[in-house]
């Protein structure tokens, strides 16, 4: 299952050593809601290797400013606490894992 990525927690899952990977989203969006089985399906996946989550973004001011998150969903992608990838948009399955894979 993917993480509930809250102001809260944030800081404790960027300070993780595994790679983190934001699902920035909202209740409202609908290309969210065609994501979000993908980002649960990987979530699982790879839940030894990567923390996978969801930002909602109308709870998650600070985080979704601090990565100028514009439209959703955008999904980041970190590795040591640096962004190495963002994507805007809805995705496929194939296109996220291959994004996940490389941060690997």
């Amino acid at each position: 299952m993917a993480l509930n990525i809250t102001n809260e927690n944030y800081e404790a899952l960027l300070a993780d050593s595994k790679p983190l990977v934001i699902d920035f989203w909202a209740e409202w969006c609908g290309p969210c809601r065609m994501v979000a089985p993908i980002v649960e399906e990987l979530a699982e996946e790879y839940a030894d290797k990567v923390n996978i989550g969801k930002c909602d973004v109308d709870s998650c001011d600070d985080i979704t400013a601090q990565y100028r998150v514009r439209n959703i969903p955008t999904i980041v992608f970190l590795k040591g606490g640096e962004v190495v990838d963002k994507h805007v948009g809805a995705i496929s399955k194939a296109d996220l894992k291959a994004k996940i894979d490389a941060l690997l």
